[in-house]
């Protein structure tokens, strides 16, 4: 089938004359194209989204709008030290204040349930180190969350959410949840309402930076703009192969509804790695990547058996236990993580600007970055 060509009018409308392009339409690239309208009203602005959605995690991930749980903060601290966790917990903090007054609560369906995180017998350890940690982490980052009992014991709770097996559940009283599909959809909405121009199904297959203007090489047509910025997330090393930005991909269930489910919050397990929350009336259950970490590190969508047992085994024992309740959602979605805990922000070539790699964060960073892009882009 030959490959259509555009109008005079699609050229002249949809496919020519933008000062800036974003590649990426997720939450980084549309936040960073309505920051981009904000700070420069006349700049004609554009984003290309290579699929129907974003193939990314930001119509993939649970929504949680978290910024990490005890363990979490201490690996994390362990690889980057006390500073640069209290820098990133502030932009994942910001970011997810920033994503809301930009949104709006009810539009996201923000709720503040509060976050918990589990321990089994067989995390005596860890929860051991966690609960020692405490006033630790109170103490950080207080000043940025502006309470002083961020985390907090709630083992007393474990037998009213019904849960087996959990020794011991930590309390964050700062966690909240949304609606990752609202959340987008909302974005899209602002996007073109601010005079944004989001084209869909519309890949990048080159960037060549040169002169005056950078070329966007797609099926459909070669797009010219001054800037452009790289909101791809995990798929930023098809067009720069030597960026810190590894893949991991993530699994996610969810069940048939379930009318006595009663799972307020969002739960945290085996040091973030494993997730769940109720939506609806359904749960939603995902993780497991640290099972194989060289297996997930990929930007192929994919369902494994080795992920997926893993997922409905804590599902039948611990979450819903004596349960088989049937799964009516399987997906995936790929993140992007590094060496390091903050994202990369920061020009790659003439003209081309780089705005990903959220470590798992992205519902928290997204805004923050996409922000911090559009500023680096308006200097």
């Amino acid at each position: 089938m030959a490959q259509p060509t555009p109008s005079y009018w699609e050229h002249h409308t949809f496919l020519s004359g933008y000062d800036v392009v974003v590649v990426g339409a997720g939450i980084v690239g549309l936040t960073a194209a309505i920051y981009t309208k904000q700070l420069r009203p006349a700049a004609r602005v554009g984003v290309l989204e290579r699929d129907a959605l974003p193939n990314g995690a930001s119509t993939k991930n649970a929504g949680f709008a978290c910024f990490g749980s005890v363990s979490e903060l201490l690996e994390q601290q362990r690889r980057g030290g006390p500073e640069a966790l209290r820098a990133v917990v502030q932009a994942r903090w910001e970011g997810l204040g920033r994503l809301r007054e930009l949104v709006g609560d009810e539009a996201l369906d923000y709720q503040p349930v509060g976050g918990f995180e589990l321990f089994r017998v067989q995390d005596a350890d860890l929860a051991q180190e966690c609960y020692r940690h405490l006033d630790y982490f109170n103490e950080l980052l207080a000043p940025i969350i502006g309470r002083p009992d961020i985390f907090r014991d709630a083992t007393p709770r474990v037998r009213a959410l019904g849960l087996a097996g959990v020794e011991h559940m930590l309390e964050n009283t700062a966690e909240g949840a949304l609606d990752t599909g609202r959340l987008m959809l909302a974005l899209l909405q602002r996007a073109w309402a601010a005079g944004v121009v989001v084209l869909h199904g519309l890949p990048v297959l080159a960037l060549e930076p040169g002169g005056s203007a950078v070329r966007l090489r797609t099926p459909l047509a070669n797009i010219e703009a001054e800037q452009v910025l790289l909101a791809t997330n995990a798929f930023g090393r098809q067009f720069f192969p030597d960026l810190d930005v590894t893949p991991g991909r993530g699994q996610v269930l969810v069940t048939e509804p379930l009318p006595d489910l009663h799972l307020p919050g969002t739960f945290h397990y085996d040091r973030g790695y494993t997730y769940f929350r109720q939506v609806g009336q359904r749960l939603l259950l995902g993780g497991g990547r640290h099972l194989d970490f060289q297996a997930e590190a990929t930007t192929e969508p994919g369902l494994t058996p080795p992920v997926q047992d893993y997922l409905e085994d804590l599902l039948h024992t611990v979450i819903l236990p004596g349960r088989r309740p049937r799964i009516d959602f399987r997906w995936s979605g790929v993140m992007a993580f590094g060496a390091e805990l903050a994202p990369i922000i920061q020009p790659l070539a003439p003209g081309v600007f780089g705005a990903l790699r959220c470590n798992g964060m992205g519902v928290a960073m997204g805004a923050g970055t996409g922000w911090r892009a559009a500023q680096m882009m308006a200097e």
